[in-house]
């Protein structure tokens, strides 16, 4: 399977819905507001993302590999390790934080 993946990228981790959105960490609240894409108040605005794929990103989580827990998809978007999202899988570039 890892043959398949593109190069950089060490996981192919699949996203989760879940009934009750998991907490973003304040780590990771602090890095959405300093690169604009959550205001003042703690609402997400990302730029090229429609608020119901928003919403529907709210209600998801990952298994992340690297942190070695199940974290929001909103975390794991903003992480570096972050490569992209296609057909609900998280390409991941599995680098240590």
């Amino acid at each position: 399977m890892s043959d398949a993946l593109p190069e950089g990228v060490k996981h192919l981790v699949p996203i989760t819905p879940v009934e009750k959105a998991p907490k973003i960490t304040d780590k990771a609240k602090e890095e959405l507001k300093s690169t604009g894409m959550m205001d003042e108040k703690g609402k997400l605005k990302i730029k090229g993302v429609s608020p119901k794929m928003i919403k529907r990103m709210k209600q998801e989580q990952v298994a992340c590999p690297v942190l070695k827990q199940d974290i929001a998809f909103v975390q794991c978007y903003v992480c570096r390790n972050f490569q992209s999202r296609i057909s609900g899988k998280v390409y991941c570039k599995g680098e240590p934080l």
